[in-house]
């Protein structure tokens, strides 16, 4: 298998999970409070997560402190801000209002890149974010306007989703950054518990009047399934693919969440599914059409070189000099 054809395995599937996760964070949030929901997600993830943790211990590298502040960063941006911002948004804003945000994000991540990475962006990935981007957006746009659907508050609620796209965007990057010398468990688990960490003060106040036996055990399950299945997987599947391929092709997968949402909400939540949503769908896998016509050495060398170039963060320049020796 090319390195393209592994990549797009771990990114696409890692997207598609991500995004059927919106049938199961409904089901959850609907019956729980947001931050008590949040924080036993995460505690089911480390509980799944630790025993692979511990097996792997051994080749653990030392970490840093540089090490320790961008896991840090990756917990409070791609677990915490994320969570926090798009569940809260969701709120105030109609779920296809905020399909054509997050729809932004593989452009956010292919500017991060260039900035932060100084990752090249060629013509046929341009073209391939653009088409990700036009296609989710134009599905997103006309859908909402067909369904006539708005939130509560639409301004505050773009806010919120549009910070839940920079937090996720900003996971990427530092992502890049460390999936060149730490293990794609390593990362997600110790990712993991710093997001878990900023929730827990909060879920304890929920819990002290929240009455857990009025759950249904189809919400026990879908909690469980989240935490484990729709957490813990899709981590792993995107840090190996980060490790194959540069930002700028991860950005043009990040396309498959919004599409992998649409379908999950029409199959197991009855939300209507529009001609508009074929159009977007379309788009990504043109997009991703466009990716696969480049050369994988193309791609390779460009994963590469993000790792061998002198970069803004210096974390990446001194996890390289280390790999080297």
């Amino acid at each position: 298998m090319t390195v393209n054809l592994s990549a797009f395995f771990y990114l696409g599937g890692a997207m598609a999970l991500i995004g059927s996760s919106v049938c199961f964070g409904k089901a959850v949030t609907d019956s729980m409070p947001l931050s008590l929901a949040s924080a036993i997600r995460y505690a089911i993830s480390l509980l799944c997560l630790l025993p692979l943790f511990w097996r792997e211990r051994r080749d653990l590298p030392t970490l840093r402190k540089k090490d320790w502040l961008i896991l840090i960063l990756q917990g409070l941006t791609g677990q915490f801000l994320f969570s926090l911002f798009l569940l809260y948004g969701l709120r105030h804003l109609s779920a296809s209002e905020s399909g054509i945000l997050t729809s932004t994000m593989p452009a956010v991540i292919a500017v991060l890149s260039f900035l932060f990475l100084k990752e090249n962006i060629s013509r046929q990935k341009a073209t391939a974010i653009a088409s990700v981007v036009a296609g989710i957006v134009l599905m997103n746009y006309f859908g909402a306007a067909q369904l006539d659907q708005r939130g509560a508050n639409p301004l505050l609620g773009s806010i919120l989703v549009f910070g839940a796209v920079i937090g996720e965007s900003l996971f990427t990057i530092f992502s890049k950054v460390l999936t060149a010398r730490l293990r794609p468990i390593t990362i997600a688990t110790v990712v993991t518990f710093f997001g878990f960490l900023p929730f827990l003060p909060f879920a304890a106040y929920e819990a002290l009047t929240f009455d857990f036996t009025a759950l249904s055990w189809k919400v026990w399950v879908a909690l469980f399934l989240y935490g484990s299945l729709i957490t813990v997987a899709p981590f792993y599947l995107y840090c190996r693919g980060l490790a194959l391929a540069s930002a700028g092709t991860a950005a043009v997968f990040t396309g498959v969440m919004p599409v992998s949402s649409v379908i999950c909400a029409y199959l197991f939540l009855g939300e209507p599914f529009l001609w508009f949503h074929l159009l977007g769908m379309g788009g990504v896998l043109l997009g991703i059409a466009c990716i696969a016509g480049e050369s994988p050495s193309v791609d390779a060398s460009e994963a590469a070189s993000s790792q061998g170039m002198k970069s803004p963060l210096p974390l990446a320049n001194e996890n390289r000099s280390e790999t080297s020796s």
